[in-house]
């Protein structure tokens, strides 16, 4: 299967590569997009629970680094929610794709 990153810019303007073990990232996001906290999070369980269903079909398990990703990525938000100021938009912007 095609494994690829989605970098990520936070909005504490941290940068992420974001481990995916199948392309179909590519069609929830867009490099240059800004995406809302909760709407990010939302792609992103989308995104990855396919992403690891796809390893299921084909070995026959999940893909555990799929699953560790989304925990990380969920543990983000939580923490800039916590952390930021109400009426602060917060958005996570898609910087690029890398292959692997």
């Amino acid at each position: 299967m095609p494994e690829i990153h989605f970098v990520v810019r936070w909005p504490d303007d941290t940068v992420t590569a974001c481990y995916s073990p199948s392309l179909v990232v590519q069609e929830f996001f867009v490099v240059g997009s800004s995406y809302a906290l909760d709407d990010f999070l939302a792609r992103s369980r989308d995104a990855l629970g396919i992403a690891s269903e796809r390893v299921r079909a084909r070995y026959g398990f999940p893909c555990s680094r799929a699953q560790a990703e989304l925990a990380s990525i969920e543990a983000k938000c939580r923490a800039l929610v916590r952390a930021r100021d109400a009426d602060a938009p917060a958005a996570v912007r898609v910087e690029a794709f890398v292959p692997l």
